[in-house]
């Protein structure tokens, strides 16, 4: 059985661990207040420059000395970028957690940001951008991300290849020692831990971390509508994002049942009324996100020129039909949407990773880590009658629809 500990360290910041004796891995994940959002408006790339430069040395150890020393233990180490956070993620097998933890926390304290380190990840960051030339459906994603939430929350988490290339390594040092502070960061672990040897060693290692990073404040409005980015090839993607609760909210968990209805697999709406019934697209998905302050749903849509619009049409269709009377949602579809999203809640369970990273995101979304059954009496606590109340009444506020492809389409009169 799991148990949950949440414990503050001296330097401020909260620390969850969920112990799981039936396991022999642990697996940590660090939130560190240093996303794409902190970022100069006119030096738009730090975090990704930071990502890699973790990667590349800390401490006594340069790039390949780092690597060799994480192996070592047996230790898989990662970074990712989001709008508020740098999110460095290890796992290890349990037993060598504490020959691990100091190698991460030098990636934190200790990070050399070597100059012959700096221009290939600033190659590789230019590349990724690069790269989106290839990837309409990524272009057409961050598009509609600009447009619909406020900045600087609206910001490509490869950053812009502008501010990529200008900013120089004292810089990058610098902001680094000003946002990678103890207020505002989060860790969390999971699996074969410890909680007091745990704590013990990270009161050590972090003893004089210390001094809190400013958030950043959203601005109070976003373009939204429709806008289409021209591109000479033979696919259209449509991608439509419109608001959601966040996860706060008590209704947040209704939201993900209602999208699991649309899109929970190949017996959904989407599924079925865009793909499979009338042969219109070769993909459609949709997906809720939640932030602190901040939900959505994004639809998405890859298709042919010529059943773009169509395309466009019944998807915009069926996202205000579950709202209506004639559309309201099945015992059969609830069900299906109940079974689906508890089997993804035992898959998480069973992964050290994904609970690490959930306790994690539970800490800044809510202030709280949630245990597996806290969540799943949550779903069970959901409805049909709620369910249908809930997508009947629930605004989706100013949508937003970003198309890249030939030509333009036609905002459907609903979202007009």
């Amino acid at each position: 059985m799991t148990t949950i500990s949440l414990l503050k360290l001296s330097g401020g910041m909260p620390v969850v661990i969920e112990t799981n004796p039936g396991v022999r891995s642990a697996a940590l994940v660090w939130m560190i207040p240093a996303g794409v959002a902190t970022d100069p408006p006119d030096h738009l790339g730090f975090s990704p420059l930071w990502s890699e430069l973790l990667l590349r040395g800390a401490g006594e150890l340069g790039s390949r000395a780092q690597a060799d020393a994480f192996d070592r233990v047996g230790a898989a180490r990662s970074t990712r970028v989001s709008s508020r956070f740098l999110t460095l993620g290890m796992t290890v097998i349990g037993g060598r957690l504490s020959e691990a933890l100091p190698l991460l926390v030098d990636m934190v304290r200790r990070p050399r940001f070597d100059e012959a380190s700096i221009a290939p990840s600033r190659e590789l960051c230019l590349q990724a951008i690069e790269a989106l030339k290839d990837d309409p459906g990524e272009r057409a994603a961050l598009g509609a991300r600009a447009r619909h939430l406020p900045p600087p929350f609206n910001r490509s988490t490869l950053g812009e290849s502008a501010g990529i290339a200008a900013i120089t390594r004292d810089e990058l040092v610098e902001r680094w020692r000003r946002l990678a502070v103890p207020g505002g960061s989060i860790m969390a672990l999971a699996g074969a831990v410890e909680p007091g040897a745990v704590v013990e060693q990270l009161e050590r290692l972090l003893a004089g971390w210390e001094g809190a990073a400013p958030e950043p404040v959203p601005a109070p409005t976003a373009p939204r509508g429709y806008a289409h980015e021209q591109d000479k090839t033979n696919q259209v993607q449509i991608v439509l994002v419109h608001d959601a609760p966040a996860e706060p909210a008590a209704d947040s968990a209704v939201e993900r049942l209602a999208t699991s209805v649309l899109s929970g697999g190949m017996s959904s709406r989407l599924f079925t009324e865009v793909r499979e019934k009338r042969g219109l697209c070769y993909s459609v998905h949709a997906r809720y996100s939640a932030d602190r302050d901040f939900g959505v749903v994004t639809a998405d849509v890859g298709t042919q020129p010529e059943r773009a619009q169509q395309s466009l049409d019944v998807l915009v269709a069926e996202l205000e039909r579950i709202r209506t009377p004639a559309g309201r949602v099945t015992p059969e579809e609830f069900h299906r949407a109940h079974v689906g999203m508890k089997s993804r809640l035992v898959f998480s369970g069973e992964s050290t990773g994904s609970r690490a990273a959930a306790l994690a995101g539970d800490m800044h979304r809510l202030g709280r880590p949630r245990t597996l059954d806290e969540i799943a009496a949550e779903i069970e606590a959901v409805t049909l009658d709620r369910l249908n109340a809930y997508v009947a009444a629930r605004p989706l506020g100013r949508v937003t629809v970003q198309t890249v492809g030939p030509a333009p389409l036609v905002m459907p009169a609903q979202l007009a």
